[in-house]
């Protein structure tokens, strides 16, 4: 399949990435491709370098080029993808996302629960990496489809020691088997586009010719058209969308995760202290 053919594009609308922390900030440009004319494909390029990391601005940055396209374009289909060749995304900037308290119940999940209830088509084309965060990311979208031969799919949390929020790991149980999912999670397996394939991460390999081949073939551009896609997805992911993805929710899981968490510390404790009196 093509991965590096690019049709001719018109740009509709450029938004700026704000800098955050250690990340520069960048810009989120929305094109359509020129032919076939009225083709209704929105695209939205991430061009923050260097690995598109996720802050509280992109993801404002997103939300807003989201809401553009839903009031101000007739309905269609969205395509989220990188200009940077190694990445589509490479996950929270963890220094960011630790400090700030606001940044997962209003920056991250919001997005994330927009994409997943979005009255449009979304895919994600996986031009690169998409590690941690950018692969969730990824997964909130309808579809994702992923560069043949550059790039792996992955949620690696387990190797740098940074548990899964609820909310998290949600997005997983909902689109994974178990066997895929306990691979991504208990094994931070790094699947390439092939691999993703055949587990049913991603639904295509290829580029972007690919994906506007892949919206003709499924007409996905017609829908949103009934005004009731949006709603079917609500429905479709009810236990996410309205347990984990809302400020509530995030405040409910945490006290939940804070109590199991102190659980296991008297636990461990607890057996530390048994075990060093039976050996008296």
């Amino acid at each position: 399949m093509a991965t590096d053919q690019k049709p001719n594009m018109k740009t509709l609308f450029t938004l700026p990435i704000a800098p955050s922390g250690s990340q520069p900030g960048g810009t989120l440009t929305c094109t359509t491709p020129l032919s076939p004319p009225d083709s209704r494909i929105y695209i939205l390029t991430l061009s923050s370098p260097p690995d598109n990391r996720l802050t509280s601005p992109l993801c404002t940055a997103l939300l807003s080029a989201l809401d553009t396209l839903e009031f101000s374009f007739p309905s269609g289909v969205v395509i989220t993808t990188s200009s940077l060749p190694k990445f589509f995304s490479n996950g929270l900037d963890l220094t960011h996302a630790l400090s700030d308290p606001s940044f997962l119940p209003f920056s991250l999940y919001p997005l994330f629960r927009r994409l997943l209830t979005y009255p449009m088509p979304t895919i994600a084309l996986l031009n690169g990496h998409a590690f941690a965060g950018g692969l969730m990311l990824a997964m909130h979208m309808d579809y994702r489809i992923m560069n043949p031969s550059r790039g792996f799919a992955c949620i690696n949390e387990l190797d740098f020691g940074v548990p899964l929020k609820p909310a998290m790991s949600a997005i997983f149980r909902a689109k994974c088997t178990p066997g895929i999912y306990r691979q991504l999670v208990l094994e931070a397996h790094r699947f390439g586009g092939t691999e993703a394939m055949e587990a049913g991460i991603v639904d295509l390999t290829g580029g972007l010719e690919d994906v506007i081949k892949f919206v003709g073939e499924r007409k996905l551009t017609e829908k949103g058209k009934t005004g009731i896609y949006g709603l079917m997805k609500m429905e479709m992911y009810r236990e996410t969308v309205e347990g984990y993805l809302t400020a509530e929710g995030h405040e409910r899981e945490e006290e939940r995760v804070r109590r199991i968490v102190e659980g296991e510390k008297e636990r461990k404790e607890k057996g530390r202290r048994e075990v060093k009196g039976s050996k008296l």
